[in-house]
């Protein structure tokens, strides 16, 4: 009787394990989240002030018959998406492996690999979908969002942000030491972020860089949000842009798993 009054005052995991990993980042996150307000509401009024208003000065004629504000949100929007998801996939699963070791922790509990990871992807996805809101958000009340459909950018950039999310989860798992993950933001993050359609046609790069942009999930991501949030068609087929980022999620998901796997399963 007493063993059976331990099993039931026990906490059992949900019917879904990963909601478990979910809720425990989201419990750390509800200590953090103060310190993101500054990258959550001030970073998108200074980018819109600065690129929207301030480059966009200088662009006379707009692009697209659109002035230069109005076009560069959707861009900027994506591109907000793509950070949240790289800066929530590379140190905090580097140090939950190497450092706090959290992940460790998890798997000696009842959950299986693809409940650790589910659950992590689970809350980047969620912080980037709640930063793309926030910047939505003030965006709007700048008056620079031209049509009511630039809310589809909330499900574009959760798609989005895991077809980033996975496959850094699962390049995160394997390297080494920090530095690596540096060397991501410099030689992948930022130049996908400054040649993928955010800040000008992808159009008017040489074309061995044009397809090189067209390759990125997030100028497919761009292509969408731009397409919502000016009421117009996108340059490529909206079947298209999603199935490209759902292959890029469902790869990244597979490897990150077979990563995850080789270092918490003995």
């Amino acid at each position: 009787m007493a063993q059976s009054a331990r099993e039931r005052a026990r906490p059992r995991l949900p019917r879904v394990p990963a909601l478990a990993v979910l809720a425990h980042h989201l419990v750390g996150y509800r200590r953090t989240w103060r310190a993101g307000l500054f990258s959550s509401f001030l970073l998108p009024v200074l980018t819109v002030l600065g690129f929207g208003v301030g480059v966009g000065a200088y662009v006379d004629q707009g692009i697209d018959g659109v002035s230069y504000l109005d076009w560069i949100v959707p861009g900027l929007i994506a591109s907000t998406a793509l950070q949240t998801a790289v800066s929530e996939s590379t140190w905090p699963v580097f140090g939950n492996f190497q450092w706090v070791r959290t992940y460790f922790a998890q798997s000696a509990a009842p959950l299986r690999v693809s409940d650790i990871l589910g659950g992590h992807l689970a809350f980047v996805v969620f912080r980037a979908v709640t930063t793309v809101a926030a910047f939505l958000l003030v965006t709007a009340l700048l008056g620079a969002l031209r049509s009511p459909w630039a809310l589809v950018a909330l499900p574009v950039t959760a798609l989005l942000g895991l077809a980033v999310a996975a496959p850094t989860f699962a390049y995160a798992s394997v390297v080494s030491v920090d530095s690596w993950l540096a060397m991501l933001l410099r030689f992948a993050v930022i130049p996908m972020t400054l040649f993928a359609g955010v800040f000008f046609p992808v159009e008017s790069l040489p074309l061995a860089l044009r397809w090189l942009a067209y390759a990125t999930p997030l100028w497919h991501g761009v292509d969408l949000c731009r397409a919502a949030a000016l009421g117009v068609a996108p340059q490529w087929s909206v079947v298209g842009h999603l199935l490209y980022l759902a292959a890029w999620a469902v790869g990244g998901w597979l490897l990150a798993r077979h990563a995850f796997r080789r270092r918490l399963v003995v």
